[in-house]
């Protein structure tokens, strides 16, 4: 029996990612099977003229993506095994890679120089009990009154008591799902949604149900008809902007998910971590339903990505159950942290830093209309990203791939997806983790992507 073999003739620079790609194409087709062993890498580095550490490269990609694995002296083996879920960004930008994987606000010198002032008045001014102090209680109290103001901004009012300072939004999110889906239940969520809802309900024991969604996001009938047939606790949306889609959800529609959410006495987990960067945007679904939602928000997206403290206001009947399950997931948010972010939201700093953002994603936003003019994609004008539907017969793994060759990074959209219903390709560009000129670039060489021949990109790989 002969085994599948790489044709050299396909590899283009960089080596070790599009020999990966051919295997893992290979893998996906079935030439090869669960459990062949691959050829040694000085074996295979012979038969394609390639450097040891090119093969060596390839390899760790592939295991990095879970479809081989490594056995110390018994050589590499195909797994195809459901691999850990993969990240849709880059864990590090290598070399000269345009990286429009990852979320991340527009940054500039200003950004690093706010928070090396901050870190210095931090330096004559830290209180002994952010630096001492074992117990939240002791610690938290002032930067809660800090956590209602902000709110305020965000569209929400609610109480000190009801506030949990957490370290960014991931861990808001983590605690609101322990504490309002227990191992067995389960959880509704938008089709498209947070890339770690699937790995979450795997880890804390829940079942996800992705729910259709359409321009307006979340479709009530949708959860209506899945809360009659199915024992279903909670609903994870984010409707304002964040969802890969960057769709604003109106406010009749929240109204929709609010009054399904009471009839079947479910609880609303609500992802806000853009919070006031969105300036005309209706009231959050937890001011409409203080009683039955559990609200998230943060500043990494919005401010400075350093600055990794986010708050989760919660209803009276769950403020226990929070206040536990952050203390055994976290015990608490990093206090030294804390002290900047409410600093900032007290002289104004915060606020200044959302409104410079909102101006600069604008800007790269009319960059992205400019260098996509031919393209159809969905966008808001002050999301971090753009979401774009590839054309019919264009496949998201090589697009990304091609992408990817060509030194840009995208997110493919499989990372967002949490339903089985059928799926439309589609890619995720961020707009704000890179410099206007290389966004120019990355943008440019999509929009190439976009016109070439799929036929042709499919030989190039």
């Amino acid at each position: 029996m002969t085994i599948w073999r790489p044709d050299p003739a396909l590899i283009r620079r960089p080596a070790y990612l599009s020999l990966a790609d051919q295997f893992a194409r290979a893998i996906h087709d079935g030439r090869l099977e669960n459990g062949t062993r691959l050829p040694t890498h000085r074996r295979l580095a012979d038969e394609l003229h390639l450097s040891v550490q090119t093969v060596s490269r390839a390899y760790e990609e592939l295991i990095r993506r879970g479809l081989v694995a490594g056995e110390i002296g018994r050589g590499t083996f195909v797994q195809t095994r459901k691999p850990e879920p993969v990240p849709p960004y880059l864990p590090e930008r290598l070399g000269e890679v345009i990286d429009l994987s990852i979320l991340k606000p527009v940054c500039e010198t200003m950004h690093h120089d706010k928070m090396k002032q901050a870190l210095g008045w931090l330096a004559e001014n830290l209180p002994a009990s952010a630096a001492l102090s074992f117990r939240p209680n002791v610690v938290f109290p002032r930067h809660r009154a800090a956590a209602v103001e902000w709110l305020g901004h965000c569209g929400l009012e609610t109480s000190q008591l009801n506030v949990s300072v957490t370290n960014g939004a991931t861990a808001g999110m983590t605690v609101a799902l322990m504490a309002a889906a227990p191992p067995g239940s389960t959880v509704a969520a938008e089709a498209i949604g947070h890339h770690t809802l699937v790995p979450l309900a795997t880890y804390l024991g829940f079942n996800l149900e992705g729910l259709p969604i359409d321009e307006d996001g979340l479709i009530p009938d949708a959860l209506d008809e899945l809360c009659r047939h199915t024992d279903i606790r909670a609903v994870f949306v984010q409707p304002s902007v964040i969802n890969p889609t960057a769709t604003l959800m109106s406010k009749a529609r929240r109204a929709a998910i609010v009054e399904v959410a009471r009839r079947h006495d479910i609880t609303i987990i609500e992802n806000d971590v853009l919070g006031p960067l969105i300036e005309d945007r209706p009231l959050p679904l937890a001011a409409l339903a203080p009683e039955r939602a559990l609200y998230v928000t943060s500043f990494t997206k919005i401010t400075v990505p350093g600055l990794r403290i986010g708050y989760l206001a919660a209803p009276d009947r769950f403020v226990a159950a929070v206040a536990n399950r952050h203390l055994v997931s976290n015990w608490m948010a990093t206090p030294v942290v804390a002290e900047i972010a409410t600093k900032w939201v007290q002289d104004g700093t915060a606020m200044q830093l959302v409104e410079w953002q909102r101006a600069a994603i604008r800007k790269r936003h009319s960059i992205a209309a400019e260098v996509l003019a031919d393209a159809r994609f969905h966008s808001h004008a002050e999301s971090l990203h753009i979401w774009l539907p590839l054309p019919p017969g264009r496949s998201e793994e090589s697009f990304v791939s091609q992408a990817r060759l060509q030194n840009v990074a995208i997110a493919p959209g499989l990372s967002f997806r949490t339903s089985e219903a059928p799926w439309a390709p589609a890619v995720r560009i961020s707009l704000g983790s890179t410099d206007e000129a290389e966004l120019r670039t990355g943008l440019g060489v999509v929009a190439k992507l976009l016109l070439a021949d799929p036929e042709h990109l499919l030989l190039a790989i």
